[in-house]
């Protein structure tokens, strides 16, 4: 059975979905309420979105009252795992955000808690029976619907490890490797760099985990256009997309994500659903 937090997000479907009420107190605290009797029910995943602290903690509360009914077996799909990119303490007096978000949920002795192209390797490391889901069956859905030959590229070092995966999941399509700069007196970013001579016209697919505010992607879109690129394409595994499409649609022939932060119904992204791609990676 499934306990589907966000109404709008159910990537197992809706027929075997646990009822239940859920609110939030004056006070700001939110509380959940399961309304169907579970004492014979041994496994249950809860699915969810998690846009805010008080998203998380309705999963935890959930995780409680699922507890109280003695069911063996407890999931949870959490597809964007929050502070997956607070994955080390930069400057000393900062929290290992990661961390403490994963500590919250292996407190609850969970059976699996899947996550879906999380940042780093971190949050798998921090999370006790983690299961991860790659980004290969998206962005094979990706350059199915580009239609069109293309090359993958890797806007940053950190990404290269990723983008060669799904190259070779994907036959070996080449791989551009990219890389930038942080200015450290202004946090702008700078110094946009392409590893090719020349890209001959030839159409780009960008693929990154979190698009938040695109400067990485707007930046690098100017740094292939002068190497001769040809259509641009972005492919991220999780939009948050708090600056709007405005400047990414000025620079991208077509921006792609899942739902697996938000639900986006707008005409500048194309969003797969995650129901479609478990199939082949969600079990």
């Amino acid at each position: 059975m499934y306990l589907n937090l966000d109404a709008q997000f159910t990537p197992f479907g809706t027929e075997k979905s646990i009822s239940f009420q859920s609110f939030t107190f004056s006070g700001g605290e939110p509380h959940i309420k399961i309304n169907e009797d579970l004492s014979t029910v041994k496994e249950v995943t809860v699915t969810t979105r998690v846009q805010s602290f008080n998203d998380f903690g309705l999963l935890l509360l959930a995780i409680d009252a699922l507890k109280r009914f003695y069911i063996e077996k407890i999931n949870v799909f959490i597809p964007y795992f929050p502070a997956a990119r607070q994955d080390r303490v930069m400057v000393k007096g900062e929290p290992l955000s990661v961390k403490v978000y994963a500590e919250l949920l292996n407190h609850l002795n969970l059976n699996k808690v899947t996550v879906f192209d999380p940042h780093s390797e971190v949050t798998s490391a921090v999370l006790n029976n983690c299961e991860v889901v790659t980004n290969h069956n998206f962005i094979k859905q990706v350059i199915k619907a580009i239609g069109k030959d293309l090359v993958l590229v890797s806007p940053d070092g950190g990404a290269l490890k990723k983008i060669y995966k799904v190259s070779e999941y994907l036959g070996g399509i080449p791989v551009i490797e990219c890389s930038k700069k942080r200015n450290v007196k202004n946090g702008t970013l700078e110094g946009f760099k392409v590893y090719e001579d020349d890209l001959e016209g030839k159409a780009c697919l960008i693929v990154d985990d979190i698009c938040d505010g695109g400067g990485t992607f707007l930046g690098l879109a100017e740094a292939l256009k002068e190497k001769n690129a040809g259509d641009l394409y972005l492919a991220v595994s999780h939009g948050i997309f708090n600056k709007g499409f405005k400047t990414l649609n000025e620079k991208f022939t077509k921006v792609f994500a899942t739902d697996s932060f938000k639900t986006i119904e707008r005409d500048e992204v194309e969003q797969i659903k995650i129901q479609e791609l478990k199939e082949n990676e969600i079990q």
